[in-house]
């Protein structure tokens, strides 16, 4: 398959779960156990289908960063155990470090919290050129600090901005910055990997049987998992208010990681393909010194 036909599949299997009308979203229409055409006798297809595609996505990073005017960023969101980083981690295998850079947002500093709640986050935007990778970002105000009021009160805002709409109005901020940062050439995708709780607790459960997994298991996750409705809630109306045609979100699949990596890699092979990237061109100036310069070197001994 060449590149033009991994792309045209790319942009077949990822435009299911795009959502850019965030008016018509609904959870319930996505299902977290989703697979599109493939099953699982088709694992080996699909495991093939990724590595394709990992490779088409080195190409065109190669050539985002080399023409140097384009900026990516890529937003995961999900709720705990499904799978940003081995997303993060096998879909862009194949992309030159040099070009990619990805940030982790844990609990908020105490510098951060004497910031505007998009500060942390606007420091670590990536650069003309490069993929950055947000695993949780400013939407965390939205998320975590809606279920939990008291992450809110911890931010010390004046009283009088604190009241029952200041979630419509820290999802019309995060509208608009997303239109500036589109509009000074950064690209935005967004995935909120879709988990079903079913298979969120056959995940604590391996964590907890495997001792090489105990690691990644904590009693906050457990803790977390008492407030999945609430958390529930507060995804579909996050999506729903800042999912737009500049700023899509990719509601994933999640319940089945292998498929989940498919989607990811064909949503960035789709938008990285809608900048018509090119390789920068070399004037007649360019063109004299590299000609001279292959002079030089062929008359060498």
């Amino acid at each position: 398959m060449d590149t033009d036909q991994v792309i045209k599949a790319a942009r077949k299997v990822s435009r299911p779960y795009r959502v850019d009308d965030g008016g018509k979203f609904n959870m319930k229409d996505f299902d977290p156990g989703d697979t599109a055409e493939f099953g699982d006798e088709d694992k080996p297809r699909a495991k093939e289908a990724l590595q394709t595609g990992v490779e088409v996505l080195a190409k065109l990073q190669d050539v985002l960063y080399a023409q140097d005017r384009w900026a990516v960023l890529l937003i995961f969101q999900a709720m705990d155990a499904a799978g940003k980083d081995g997303a993060i981690k096998h879909v862009m295998s194949g992309v030159n470090p040099q070009g990619c850079q990805v940030v982790s947002f844990k609990s908020p500093s105490s510098e951060d919290l004497d910031h505007d709640f998009m500060w942390r986050c606007m420091k670590h935007m990536p650069e003309r050129g490069r993929i950055g990778i947000f695993n949780r970002s400013y939407y965390e105000e939205v998320l975590v600090v809606r279920v939990h009021k008291q992450i809110l009160e911890a931010q010390r805002l004046p009283q009088e901005l604190v009241h029952k709409g200041i979630w419509d109005d820290r999802c019309k901020d995060i509208r608009h910055l997303e239109r500036y940062l589109t509009r000074n050439g950064v690209i935005i995708r967004k995935f909120f990997l879709n988990l079903s709780k079913k298979e969120q607790k056959k995940r604590f459960l391996a964590r907890l049987d495997n001792p090489d997994k105990n690691w990644k298991f904590s009693s906050a996750d457990l803790k977390e998992r008492g407030f999945w409705k609430d958390y529930a809630e507060a995804y579909e109306e996050a999506i729903r208010n800042t999912a737009t045609e500049y700023a899509p979100w990719y509601v994933v699949p999640a319940d089945n990681k292998w498929f989940t990596r498919i989607v990811v890699a064909a949503a960035i092979i789709d938008a990285l393909d809608s900048l018509n990237l090119q390789y920068p061109e070399v004037d007649k100036v360019k063109r004299a010194e590299l000609d001279l310069a292959k002079t030089s070197l062929t008359k060498e001994d």
